[in-house]
């Protein structure tokens, strides 16, 4: 229970601390006098969004504390312990201290016994302390999707609800991408000649990495095989056989400069010098020579490059403007070409996935219908007795847990069904009489449906299991029951949601 609370600087309220008692706690005053700012600020503390603008005028920040009792509250002691906080920092070893701070540039600060944490933590403390129920929340009761999540939450089936949803998830994330895959299945048959066509087109010219640029080398060579002979023949010439060539004059040179080293030591080092001079340019006229004796004058070699490099030139226009995305796009297309050879293998696998799952996940979603059908007798009889206390004496309150059975079909694989259960379309593909591969989808409250399989019968699935659960109710005797939203009147849904209130609390 909240025992006490602690606002400052929020909306218009300067600071204000609250003493709560056991027992029913009231508090009244005139339109205007603030009752929603407290609760406003509470609802705070248990996680609900802030904003800048709730700041009281002038103040830095707002500060809203509370203090609760835990005492048995497991799933409070449970999150304590998931995210190691310590449970003995409030006023006494069974209170929970929550606070929340809002600056004014909108920045916001959640704790639990002064341990800073992160919202989401704040809100399921909050969600399992405390149960906010405003004026016109009784109108959710009207709405049949909310009774389901009150069933569950009476029984505590949180844990099944888990396990159902993980293999329910899962079995719709394999749907997904089976039906992805007979889609792509579809677009390959489609684009198989294409794809047939443009690999040939590229292996019979069978482009390299860096070829081009090897090719146009080579092109450059060729074109230029006249030119290059006769400048390497003049370079020769110059720089050994001539009369006045370059190599004599250093060899003359180097001995004329030995010849005063001798006299003379400073001379040496030049003599070096030229020596060394005379051995470079010895080195520059083998390798010239040597060039020169292996050009080719090739004019068959010549044509077979250009034709090389048009057939690649034309690839490029095709298929990305590089060689390397012609390279790269074959080895796309020649991975979906080879995806579309085996998609029969591929579809038995996640055929074969899909299976096993959805028994996995009937299973389960038996054990928590069962588990739902267990609690009706029991909640049927609580709610009638809050409802005898609150004025409805002949009240006759009715849980029915129900769900859509469907039958295999008879005509054979791939049979496409359709119908509609819930108003909504379902769809499907069964693959075979066992009802193998069957999917129904639609969208009702959101909610996306699947078949899953149960013998030769199936259940209609969706996130919250294969139950549809209704509140009915009656409030005269000897009248039958009738769907909530279609027999009681405004007081009576108020009560109505009181009774379930109280029932889940205690």
């Amino acid at each position: 229970m909240l025992k006490s609370l602690s606002i400052k600087n929020y909306a218009l309220i300067e600071s204000i601390e609250i003493q709560f008692e056991s027992g029913l706690n009231i508090i009244t005053g005139e339109t205007g006098a603030g009752k929603s700012i407290i609760i406003d600020a509470l609802s705070l503390i248990l996680g609900e969004r802030a904003s800048a603008d709730e700041i009281r005028k002038g103040a830095e920040k707002a500060v809203v504390e509370g203090i609760l009792a835990v005492a048995g509250n497991k799933m409070v002691l449970q999150l304590l312990h998931e995210h190691e906080l310590d449970a003995s920092c409030g006023v006494a070893s069974d209170e929970l201290i929550l606070r929340r701070e809002v600056s004014a540039k909108g920045q916001s600060r959640c704790f639990v016994n002064d341990t800073p944490v992160a919202l989401n933590v704040l809100k399921s403390m909050g969600d399992a302390l405390v149960d906010l129920h405003g004026q016109h929340e009784h109108q959710s009761l009207l709405r049949s999707e909310t009774h389901i999540g009150m069933l569950d939450d009476f029984g505590g089936l949180h844990g099944l609800v888990a396990e159902y949803r993980t293999s329910y998830d899962t079995l719709t994330g394999l749907f997904a991408e089976y039906e992805s895959l007979k889609a792509r299945e579809r677009q390959l048959k489609e684009r198989r000649d294409l794809y047939e066509f443009q690999m040939k087109e590229i292996d019979e010219v069978n482009p390299t990495l860096d070829e081009e640029i090897r090719l146009n080398e080579e092109l450059r060579i060729l074109e230029n095989a006249e030119k290059l002979f006769e400048a390497t023949s003049q370079l020769h010439q110059m720089l050994y056989e001539g009369e006045t060539a370059v190599y004599d004059a250093l060899v003359r040179a180097r001995n004329q400069l030995q010849d005063l080293a001798e006299i003379d030591k400073q001379f040496e080092d030049m003599r070096n010098e030229c020596q060394s001079a005379a051995a470079i340019v010895g080195e520059i006229t083998k390798f010239v020579q040597s060039y020169n004796s292996k050009i080719e004058f090739n004019p068959e070699r010549l044509e077979e490059i250009r034709e090389r490099l048009g057939a690649l030139s034309m690839l490029k226009k095709k298929y990305g403007g590089t060689l390397d995305a012609v390279i790269e796009h074959r080895a796309s297309i020649g991975k979906e070409f080879a995806i579309a050879e085996n998609f029969d293998g591929e579809l038995k696998k996640l055929e074969s996935r899909i299976g096993s799952l959805r028994k996995t996940c009937s299973e389960s979603a038996q054990r928590l219908s069962a588990k739902r059908q267990e609690l009706v007798p029991r909640v049927n009889r609580l709610v009638a007795a809050e409802l005898t206390k609150l004025g409805i004496p002949n009240g006759k309150f009715e849980v029915r847990v129900e769900n859509t059975i469907i039958p295999a079909p008879k005509n054979g694989q791939n049979a496409r069904l359709t119908g509609i259960v819930g108003q909504a379309r379902l769809t499907g593909i069964r693959q075979n009489g066992m009802g193998g591969q069957a999917r129904l989808t639609g969208i009702v409250g959101q909610a996306e449906r699947v078949y899953v399989a149960a013998g030769r019968e199936g259940y209609v699935a969706t996130a919250t299991g294969i139950d549809n659960v209704e509140f009915f109710l009656s409030t005269n005797t000897g009248e039958d029951v009738k769907p909530l939203a279609k027999v009681a009147s405004g007081g009576e849904v108020s009560r109505v949601m009181l009774a379930l209130k109280s029932i889940l609390a205690k």
